[in-house]
């Protein structure tokens, strides 16, 4: 694949990048060894300082950025910008409280004595040089939310961006450049797909994450498992969004259609599957039917638009081809499910109900704007629905009743039980899933530690 921008709007390639050879990605991998044995010794206080003035560059270059985005994958423009905004509270977050992150632990007293020590200690030390397999739906977010605490942990970072987002790579690069961190500590590796795993397996490569597609995860898994580094997945979703009869249902209706568009509906936490109760089932797909009607499709650039285009053809084409499968099987399409002629990987927000096992989509990731309807008859039904998939990244539940919620919690299979809203990440909560929608946090402190050391230090009497 070239590592090109090319706008999805218009189909037009505005610029094009040469990989790196191997000479560069050497010397590059040489300068991250180097500067993780002198950066990891610098204090808290001076990480701190780095991202807070790495947070005060993006603030000030967001309208850059976020058409930086938009040009490159196709995002409205109004969420781009939410993007970056996102990006630097997330920053001075962690530059909040890393410290408190960070802090020695020490265990119970009766356990230290127990062991025959004068004290113990559990300290987190940082790993090394970090590769990132990053993707391109959230280009600047999905980065910098392992970035932040990477580098606050005392980590170094070697980026490799999706080939079609180049200029947010090389923009991440420069602007920890310009805030002060040190030649190495944040590297961008323009390079295909291919020379990852020559990268993983290099000795001075400690850890790795990634966050894409299931084929992507388990490919750099399997490479990292052969060399015994720690890595953290976070792969693809097929969130369900379930609605009892108790819920707002005007609320819980109006939000699924932000749930399911946000960012043309190209998000692993988007809501996908909707499974809402018989009882309410009509009032509540009239309502959410009109409301994803109700949106405009149209240039990313404009700022009244609520949904751009996809961010390639083959992405469009594999989205047109389960919505195809599903109707010739049977499902009804309640809006959308043709797609308008034209310039641009444009496809129409579409619902469809009538969904049945036997059908691709009930099992596949829909990457793009389409809904799924279900209508079940009763909470077993609803929990049995929701956990009918191969992913479990996150869920989404609305009801007013507290045994329905206590249930959704303990029984659902995902990584996250979001009630009466939609899910949304946040540098303060964990976030990650089970099944195939991979495994390990990032955020929070649980996202931190992931690439720590963690060490036990034992003090004799």
């Amino acid at each position: 694949m070239p590592i090109a921008t090319v706008n999805p709007a218009t189909g037009e390639t505005i610029k094009t990048y040469d990989a790196l050879g191997e000479e560069e990605i050497e010397r590059r991998l040489a300068i991250a060894e180097s500067t993780f044995r002198t950066y990891r010794t610098t204090s808290l206080d001076e990480r701190a300082r780095l991202l807070r003035r790495a947070a005060d560059l993006l603030d000030e270059d967001a309208e850059d950025v976020a058409y930086a985005m938009t040009t490159e994958m196709g995002k409205p423009i109004k969420q781009a910008r939410a993007e970056a905004a996102k990006c630097a509270k997330a920053m001075r977050w962690y530059a909040d409280h890393a410290a408190q992150l960070l802090a020695d632990e020490e265990p119970d007293a009766s356990d230290v004595e127990d062991s025959g020590a004068s004290r113990v200690l559990v300290r987190y030390r940082p790993l090394g040089p970090v590769l990132a397999v990053m993707p391109w739906n959230f280009p600047l977010w999905q980065v910098v939310r392992f970035a932040a605490p990477a580098l606050m942990a005392g980590n170094v970072g070697l980026l490799k961006h999706a080939s079609n987002v180049p200029q947010t790579a090389l923009y991440l690069e420069d602007l920890f450049r310009r805030a002060g961190f040190p030649e190495g500590c944040f590297q961008t590796l323009l390079i295909g797909s291919r020379e990852v795993e020559g990268i993983l397996r290099d000795p001075r490569i400690r850890a790795a994450t990634l966050t894409g597609s299931e084929p992507a995860g388990r490919s750099v898994a399997s490479v990292a498992g052969d060399e015994v580094k720690k890595t953290v997945l976070e792969l693809g979703g097929s969130d369900p969004y379930v609605v009892m009869p108790s819920a707002d249902i005007d609320r819980a209706a109006k939000t699924a259609v932000t749930a399911r568009v946000q960012n043309a509906g190209q998000s692993c936490i988007a809501a996908k599957r909707f499974i809402v109760h018989t009882d309410v089932f009509d009032a509540f797909a009239e309502r959410f039917t009109e409301g994803m009607k109700a949106l405009k499709v149209g240039d990313p650039l404009e700022e009244d638009t609520d949904v751009g285009p996809l961010s390639s053809k083959q992405g469009r084409h594999d989205l047109e081809e389960l919505v195809v499968d599903a109707v010739e099987s049977g499902a009804t399409v309640l809006c959308g499910g043709v797609r308008a002629e034209g310039s641009g990987w444009y496809y129409p927000p579409t619902v469809l109900t009538d969904v049945t096992g036997d059908m691709r989509i009930h099992h596949e990731e829909a990457f793009g704007p389409v809904a799924t309807l279900y209508r079940v008859t009763d909470l077993d039904e609803a929990v049995a629905v929701a956990n009918d998939s191969p992913f479990g990244l996150s869920s989404n539940v609305w009801t007013r009743d507290e045994s329905e919620i206590d249930r959704f919690v303990r029984d659902l299979e995902a990584g996250g039980v979001y009630v009466n809203g939609m899910t949304a990440s946040h540098p303060a909560f964990p976030f990650g899933g089970a099944k195939r929608s991979g495994y390990g946090r990032e955020l929070s402190g649980h996202g931190m530690r992931e690439f720590c050391n963690i060490t036990t230090v034992w003090h004799g009497a």
